[in-house]
Formats: structure tokens, C-alpha cells, sequence
């Protein structure tokens, strides 16, 4: 074989693998940004339609229900034994019906139209706390208001602190997650 010939084909031998090399590495690289970009559009959507509102209406009930305790002068709501003097009840039933079970019925909404967007493989039970601590007393409370059966002023159940700690956790573990996968895009750019 004549030596323009060998050098020929050898330097389109190198330039057929160069070529396939760098098609499987390009291949590689698209499917990896691809599949960053996609978990990066999903952890957005966590935060701006699940876990941002959750987080914020957590924290307003936090600080609202400082406000009520400020208004009764005291760190409770009901004292042992005790049942409330008149006009704290009505004090408590107001913040009950515009301000505790809305915001309530925000979170219920929330969780019932975005399980798709909860964090893990189940709901967490301290979800089904907070589900079970708001239907019953709101059915209870429901009921009181159309029969005037009355009953203990709040729900069986107490508020779940730990639904507002997983809700808080997760939302930094997620805001976190955001953060790195902003991170990687912007060394792929």
C-alpha cells in the first residue's frame, strides 16, 4: 500500500472516531443539562405552588396567633380546667372564623390540589395531623353554628407542631436543592 493512501485513510479513520467521540459525549452532555433543566423547572414549581405558599401561611399563623395571645395577655388560649369568660370567647371565635379556618382551608386546598409536588415517596403524617386537627374541629364547629350544639371551643386534636416544622424544613431543603441547580446550570453555560 502506498504511504499517501495509509495516511489518508488512517487520518479519516481518526476523524470518523473524533467525530463519533465527540457526537457521544455531546449526546451525553444534553441529556445531563436536559435533565438538570427539568429537575430545576420541578423545584421551582414545589416552591412557587406548594411549599413557598405553605411556608408563608405557616408562618402568618405563627405570628397572628401571637397577636391573640397578646390581645388575651397571657401565653394560652385555654386554661386547664377553665372554660373562657364571655367575651373571650367571642374574642377566640372571631379569630377562629377569620383568620384560623381560612387560612386552614388555604392549606387544606393546597395540599389536596398539589400532592404531586409534596417532597418524598408519601404523605408525611404530620400532613394528616394537621388534616385531622382542622376537619374536626371545623365539622364540629360547623355544626355548632347550624344545630348550636356546642362543644370544647377548639378541636380535639392540637395544633400539629410538627406539620409546621416539616413544612418549614422541607421548604429550606428545597430552596437549598434551588440553589445548587442553579449553581450547576450556570457552570454549564
Amino acid at each position: 500500500m502506498d504511504t499517501p493512501l495509509l495516511v489518508a485513510t488512517i487520518t479519516v479513520a481518526v476523524s470518523i472516531i473524533g467525530w463519533l467521540v465527540n457526537h457521544v459525549l455531546s449526546g451525553y452532555r444534553d441529556r445531563h443539562n436536559q435533565q438538570l433543566v427539568a429537575s430545576l423547572k420541578y423545584i421551582e414549581q414545589q416552591l412557587e405552588e406548594l411549599y413557598g405558599p405553605l411556608a408563608f401561611l405557616v408562618l402568618e399563623g405563627r405570628r397572628t396567633f401571637k397577636d391573640l395571645l397578646e390581645t388575651l395577655g397571657r401565653n394560652c388560649v385555654f386554661l386547664e380546667g377553665k372554660s373562657l369568660p364571655k367575651d373571650e370567647l367571642k374574642l377566640w371565635l372571631f379569630w377562629v372564623e377569620n383568620d384560623f379556618f381560612p387560612r386552614n382551608e388555604k392549606i387544606k386546598e393546597l395540599l389536596m390540589a398539589k400532592t404531586h409536588l409534596i417532597e418524598g415517596t408519601k404523605i408525611p403524617e404530620s400532613y394528616l395531623s394537621f388534616l385531622d386537627h382542622h376537619n374536626s374541629w371545623k365539622i364540629n364547629h360547623l355544626r355548632w353554628q347550624k344545630e348550636g350544639v356546642e362543644y370544647s371551643w377548639h378541636s380535639k386534636i392540637n395544633w400539629p407542631l410538627e406539620f409546621e416544622q416539616d413544612i418549614l424544613l422541607t421548604f429550606e431543603k428545597i430552596k437549598a436543592r434551588h440553589a445548587e441547580f442553579l449553581k450547576k446550570l450556570s457552570k454549564v453555560d
